[in-house]
Formats: C-alpha cells, structure tokens, sequence
C-alpha cells in the first residue's frame, strides 16, 4: 500500500487510475484532468501491483466507512465504489491472481457474462438465408455479400463527413451539445478495433477509423454514430460540460478500462444510431452514401441487420472460450467463422481483439451493454440524454427497466 490514503476520496482514485495505467498500454482510456498529476505519477517509479491492490482496498473499505459522506452523495460515491472495485480486479489479476472469466467480468463490468446456446445462431443463419437473395451456402452468400460492400478508400472520408456532420446537427437538436465541441477524424491501421474514440478534454474528440480491412457501407453509420454523435464524443463532451466544469466532479476527467464505466459507454453507444436515426436506419444511410457513388441497397441492408443482431454474441462466446475453456486461439478462430459467418482475416481480427490483455474482457461491454440500455431507455429519449449526462452504474438501469 502507499500513502495514498492521505488524499481525498477523488484524488485517490484518480491516483490509482493513473498508477495502474503505467502497467498496462491503453488501460487509461482518457484523462484530461491536471496535468501535474499525470507528470507526477509518470515521474514516480512504477508502483508494485500488490501496492495498488491494498489502495484500492483500502479505498473501497473508507468508502463503505462513510468516509467524506457530507462530500459525495449516495449514487456519486456508489458510482466511484463501482469504479474502484473493477480497478481492484484489475490489480489483483496484474499481482498475479487467478480470477476465474465470469468473475473478471463482473467485478470489473458490473454483470455476469454467459454463454449463449447456439441455436439462437442457428436461427439468425436461417433467416439469413431468407433475407439474402442467391442460392448456395450461407455462409459463402454472406461473405460474398458483405464482402462487396466494401467502401473505397478514396470515398471513405467524404462518407464520413457527410454522415458525422448530419448525425451532429440531429444530436444536437434532439439532445443539445456543448458550445466549441468537436470531433476530428483520422484513418488508423495496425489496430484490434474498428473505431476508436481518443477524448483529449476541452470537448474535442480524435476518432480514428480502423482501415485494416475494407470498411463497409453497412457499418459505417453505426461507428459514426457509435464513436461521436450521438455516443462516445457526445457523452464525454457533455460529462465534461456538466459534471467536470459546472459540478466539479473531477472523477470523470479520467476514463478507465476495465470498470463499468466502460459497458455504459460502449451500450449507449451501441444503442445511438438507432436514437439518432430511428430504428430503421437505412433509408436515411442511403441518402448519405448513394450520391458519392457508394453501393447501397437499403432494404437488403436492413433486412441482414434484422437477421442477424444476434450474432453479435457470437464475439462473446469466443471470450468465453479463450478465457473460461482455455480452447486454443486458432480453434476459436474457426468457432467466430462459424458461427459469425466471417471469412478468417476477420474472425482472425476478432479474436485479435479478445486476446489482448487491455481488452480480453472488454467484449462484455457491448454484449451486455447494449440490451441494458435499451431496455433503459425503451425509446424514450429522456432516459438515453440521461445516460449521456449523469453517473449511472449497470445495477441503476437493470432496476430502472
């Protein structure tokens, strides 16, 4: 342990955010806090995960005390409790710990994952098998189909630009934004994920757009709307609007992976192009797309959407795989081209993705996050700017559906 428990409650867990970020590449997600502390801790020698295992124990034992109760109300120090306990499981399993995956993944997210019977993928196949047009194997048909919705590199940043600018100004009026807020977008390679949000504080986003493999007309709208307007930009950039500058809850200028913060994030972002362009997304899509010369037939797309939402779970049970059963990466490679009906570059991707130590248990965030939040917001925007705006942990919206 260090002394850190001569702080306040915010301090100490900005402190051993920042402490544990220096173990793990990408494990802080974002701060745009003082910059002096993050000079200080990145100045200090690296604290030994045992130590920060005893902060953060400590930190949750004072906040069960009641310490500081006249400071931070109930639901502020549950959501900084809730924090703190995934940043303890996160210490443990860096001291060495053996923490079964179920465990990880509840400690850490604030649910318990499972692993979904494969017959719901059995049904998703079948109805894809009627949506697409052609005979033949479906999963060949698939990736066939997929495959040549490919977006040339030379169009996919007027793509992006068109659909960014409509999605900021929809977001705008149905939720309001931050005076200055911005987002600007880069392509990236070399990466696990497809999008990726970079909050660097006084409302502005960097977004990078993962160009690996092809980027897909299908896709692209949903990581638009997933990775800014109205997700992960909006959020951070109303947060520090509200909670940061007018509050001055200065928890919130750090964002840390492997804490329920993150299946909130990753479920209202999930959930946001449905919000900004309505549950039928694609006519509004191909009015984006066909101008630019990009191929796009809106009810085809709208039809494998429907189809095969649940295969999003497939990602999961991969994890499960890996991480619960111990299967080996090449073996669940072949389980995501199965059952995703993937071609193997990217199920290969995928698993990329779940075999990364930031990462691993990152999957539960979108396949737990999503269904929670609908099932919150239940199409009422109200709920949704509240997500947007206000601390929350997972058990808040499971009671509140």
């Amino acid at each position: 342990m260090t002394d850190a428990s001569s702080g306040t409650v915010v301090d100490r867990y900005l402190e051993l955010g920042l402490r544990l970020g220096r173990h793990v590449d990408g494990f802080v997600d974002a701060y745009y806090g003082p910059e002096a502390w993050a000079e200080r801790v990145g100045a200090e020698p690296v604290v030994a995960p045992a130590a920060l295992v005893g902060d953060a124990a400590a930190l949750i034992a004072d906040l069960d005390g009641g310490l500081e109760a006249g400071t931070l109300d109930p639901a502020r120090r549950r959501w900084i409790r809730a924090q703190v306990v995934g940043l303890h499981t996160s210490a443990r399993k860096l001291a060495g710990e053996s923490i079964g995956y179920a465990d990880e993944v509840e400690w850490c997210y604030g649910v318990r994952p499972t692993f979904r019977d494969e017959e719901r993928f059995a049904t998703a196949h079948a109805r894809l098998d009627a949506a697409l047009p052609g005979s033949g194997r479906i999963r060949d048909r698939v990736i066939t189909w997929r495959e040549a919705q490919a977006i040339p590199v030379d169009k996919l940043e007027p793509a992006l630009s068109s659909l960014a600018d409509d999605f900021q100004e929809r977001t705008r009026r149905q939720f309001g934004l931050p005076e200055g807020e911005h987002v600007e977008w880069e392509l990236a390679h070399d990466q696990p994920w497809s999008g990726f949000n970079y909050y660097e504080g006084g409302l502005r986003s960097r977004v990078a757009i993962n160009t690996d493999l092809p980027v897909l007309s299908t896709s692209i709208a949903h990581l638009v709307a997933h990775e800014a307007y109205p997700g992960h930009h909006t959020e951070h950039s109303r947060k520090e609007a509200g909670l940061v500058r007018r509050r001055g809850w200065t928890e919130e200028t750090i964002f840390l992976v492997g804490t329920p913060q993150c299946l909130l994030a990753e479920g209202l972002a999930d959930l946001a192009l449905e919000v900004v362009a309505g549950e039928e997304p694609e006519s509004l899509v191909a009015e984006h797309l066909r101008p630019l010369g990009i191929s796009y037939d809106a009810e085809v797309v709208s039809a494998v959407r429907v189809a095969s939402e649940s295969l999003d779970a497939v990602r999961a049970n991969a994890a499960w795989l890996l991480h619960a059963d111990g299967v080996a990466p090449d073996d669940v490679v072949a389980y995501v081209e199965r059952w995703g009906l993937l071609p193997h570059v990217r199920a290969s991707k995928a698993v990329e993705f779940l075999t990364s130590e930031t990462w691993r248990a990152y999957i539960s965030c979108y396949v737990e996050g999503l269904p929670l939040c609908r099932g919150y917001v239940a199409g009422d925007p109200a709920r949704f700017a509240t997500l947007l705006t206000e601390q929350l942990v997972p058990a808040d919206l499971a009671a509140a559906a």
